[in-house]
């Protein structure tokens, strides 16, 4: 009975990410900002992989400057491979429906940026990883995301094997 109940009691730290989140939704991006980073300090850079990948996913969102958009992205994946390959235990199918938004964030990163190549990188891992997405509202929000990056990139979309095919300008 206790471990059932230990494995439906609600994470503090995701419900406290999830109100910063509505904060930051509601329009207040610098305390938001503020609220997350604190959140990040006592997490810590070595604290629950899945605290770290969540954590940092939504705080990349409330930076003006692509650099630091990109660092924080970049922590997020570096966090969300830590569970999918096992090193921290935690549910790696459900990671997994989490990469191709990772990578979408990391593809428009650095198409911010004006590096291309590692756009078009990252895109085509958010296509490979895609396949995982449920068929629900979020799963065709972030597919239809990277279909939108792909036409800004020049692409069809539809490349084979995840592999993104040139389109003629």
């Amino acid at each position: 009975m206790v471990e059932r109940q230990e494995q439906t009691a609600p994470d503090a730290v995701l419900t406290r990410i999830g109100q910063v989140v509505m904060l930051h939704h509601g329009g207040d991006r610098e305390e938001a900002r503020s609220r997350f980073l604190d959140l990040w300090a006592e997490i810590g850079e070595d604290g629950d992989p899945l605290h770290r990948c969540t954590l940092a996913h939504y705080l990349a969102d409330t930076h003006d400057d692509p650099v630091d958009e990109l660092a924080w992205d970049l922590r997020a994946l570096s966090a969300a491979e830590e569970l999918t390959d096992g090193r921290a235990g935690g549910d790696p199918a459900g990671v997994r429906g989490f990469l191709p938004s990772l990578h979408l964030n990391l593809a428009a990163d650095y198409a911010k940026l004006g590096r291309a190549e590692a756009a078009r990188s990252h895109l085509r891992r958010a296509r490979g990883a895609a396949g995982a997405l449920a068929d629900d509202g979020y799963g065709a929000g972030v597919r239809s995301a990277i279909s939108r990056l792909a036409l800004r990139l020049g692409e069809d979309g539809e490349g084979d094997e995840g592999r993104p095919a040139a389109v003629g300008r």
